[in-house]
């Protein structure tokens, strides 16, 4: 493919060289420069991509994309643009054909609610027959294929990658997370999304290498409403006037309050053996009756988006219905059945704002006790696990303080920060710094009308130690506990 086939929708300035080299890969890690290839300078919080431009060059690249002058040998096609990373996701669209286009593409974004409801839009959608592939926090779906994922929202050049992939493979649909810092980075530029959906927004992600303030926050949320063609909003969000303040898109609200155009009323909990979930009746765009297995008001909400897109999409109330009863998602309020007669979940509530937020709903339901296990990862903010420890103690009837991704902490050292948090309040706990002894503890005092939560790893299948990942999933954990291993 030559240059210029792929810069024909960007602007830029042709400092030297020529358009009509012919182009092997589009590359921004100069590790994985090929002869032939187009590198892209990008500067970074960590590096600058314009560093490496004499390592590229040896490697045989035949062009770079700059944000500003540099030397480079006479035979070197030099472009130059203001936006290095919009530059990249723009020639990334092109190099791969511009699949976006070949799919109808749906963006989920907020602070919370994200996974579950991209989650409840893919399974809607399958079950309905429409292929639908996914990108999010826990994995890309591809097909068959399901690849673990790095970040919430992949590099531009990966996003259209897997986008390619699902063309090829017969996808027509694709949902994926949205994250504000992608937004930010131009990671999702280079194409319009059909459909944008917002969740709600809670002050988060501000601080160094994230966001300078709520400010840039809220402009960074609002940025997917100006690049969708229809917008999907929360009615009751928090800030939703702010990051809906310049949208471009056709919008509509969902929510439970009388301005929602889609409504939830007359919400009830559900609370039976091994099924903890919501159930509610639908009113203005639709009007039927809804259970979903999974527990919570933010599940109403969750759902309340998951409707309002399929019914763009022409999916049948049936399909809905018949998915939101049987939805799981892998660590965000799985239950996993065992033979007590005590309910058993796992979250990856691993913060202090949801997990309290995980605690006030689950006592909604009205359990016997809460018992609640977490720990917290070592290396990071201490003032995380003095917020958690207080916040269970408030919270729950009994707080099991394990371990969790200890990384180069001692785990002891870790669960005394906890501590000096519990302590703030007056709540029973219990120390068991072994996770899977901390489980089995819980599952062996677990009594009917109990809920017990795991919490902080979710669908992670690993313990970091020392820098080493080990294999530990708890599903697997509380299989060996129920086999008696």
């Amino acid at each position: 493919m030559k240059f210029i086939d792929l810069v024909f929708r960007m602007n830029y300035t042709l400092v030297q060289g020529s358009l009509d080299a012919e182009i092997t890969a589009v590359v921004y890690d100069s590790r994985k420069a090929v002869p032939g290839c187009i590198f892209v300078c990008m500067p970074g919080a960590v590096t600058d991509g314009h560093k490496y431009i004499p390592d590229v060059v040896a490697k045989g690249a035949v062009a770079v994309v700059v944000e500003r002058d540099v030397e480079v040998p006479a035979d070197i096609t030099v472009m130059k643009v203001e936006n290095a990373r919009l530059a990249l996701a723009e020639l990334s669209a092109a190099w791969f054909g511009h699949p976006a286009e070949k799919l109808t593409t749906i963006g989920v974004t907020g602070t919370k609610g994200k996974t579950t409801t991209t989650y409840m839009i893919r399974d809607i959608m399958e079950k309905a027959g429409l292929p639908t592939g996914l990108i999010g926090t826990i994995e890309v779906i591809v097909g068959e294929k399901h690849i673990p994922a790095v970040n919430t929202t992949p590099e531009s050049f990966l996003v259209q990658k897997y986008f390619a992939d699902m063309v090829e493979a017969g996808v027509k649909y694709v949902v994926m997370e949205v994250s504000s810092q992608a937004m930010k980075l131009d990671r999702v530029s280079g194409f319009t999304y059909d459909y944008g959906i917002f969740t709600n927004l809670e002050p988060d992600h501000i601080g160094p290498g994230e966001h300078a303030d709520m400010e840039e926050y809220i402009a960074c949320k609002g940025l997917l409403f100006q690049r969708c063609k229809v917008g999907l909003a929360n009615a009751e969000a928090d800030y939703l006037e702010q990051v809906m303040k310049n949208h471009t898109c056709q919008l509509e609200t969902y929510g439970m309050s009388e301005q929602a155009d889609l409504r939830a009323v007359n919400v009830q909990k559900i609370l039976e053996p091994n099924f903890l979930g919501v159930a509610y009746d639908l009113t203005g765009l639709e009007n039927y009756s809804v259970r979903v297995d999974i527990p919570g008001d933010f599940t109403v909400y969750n759902s309340l988006a998951a409707i309002a897109l399929c019914r763009y999409l022409g999916v049948s109330q049936q399909s809905i219905l018949k998915a939101l009863l049987t939805i799981q998602v892998k660590g965000r309020l799985e239950i996993y059945p065992t033979p007590g007669d005590y309910t058993l979940m796992i979250d990856y509530a691993h913060n202090a704002m949801s997990l309290d937020a995980l605690l006030t709903n689950i006592r909604a339901y009205g359990p016997k006790r809460i018992i609640c296990l977490f720990g917290c990862g070592g290396n990071r903010a201490k003032s995380r696990r003095y917020e958690m420890g207080e916040v269970s103690s408030k919270l729950a009837d009994l707080t099991v303080v394990t371990s969790d991704n200890p990384r180069f902490e001692e785990p002891m050292d870790i669960i005394n920060d906890i501590l000096t948090g519990v302590h703030k309040a007056d709540g029973a706990y219990v120390t068991i710094p072994d996770r899977k002894e901390a489980i089995a503890y819980c599952m062996n005092i677990g009594q009917e009308g109990d809920i017990i939560i795991l919490a902080g790893k979710g669908h992670e299948d690993y313990q970091e130690i020392k820098g080493v990942k080990y294999h530990m999933d708890e599903r697997d954990l509380i299989e060996e506990i129920i086999a008696g291993q």
